[in-house]
């Protein structure tokens, strides 16, 4: 699913994104609101991650939907 989708449907993928990175608060999905790159970002801080692992992260959760 491309993210022009994702970005107009962000209500309906925030259950789906919190399946996949539970520590993300509402106040981090409210914030993304179905920005790719904040996503990534949040998931890079929230989870310690280096930055290509939090994009290769949110490439193949967006490649599963």
């Amino acid at each position: 699913m491309n993210w022009d989708q994702i970005k107009g449907n962000w209500m309906q993928f925030k259950g789906k994104v919190r399946e996949s990175w539970g520590d993300l608060t509402d106040d981090d999905l409210a914030r993304i609101e179905g920005n790719q790159e904040q996503l990534v970002g949040r998931v890079q801080e929230r989870y310690g991650i280096a930055r290509e692992e939090a994009e290769r992260q949110v490439k193949e959760w967006a490649n599963r939907l």
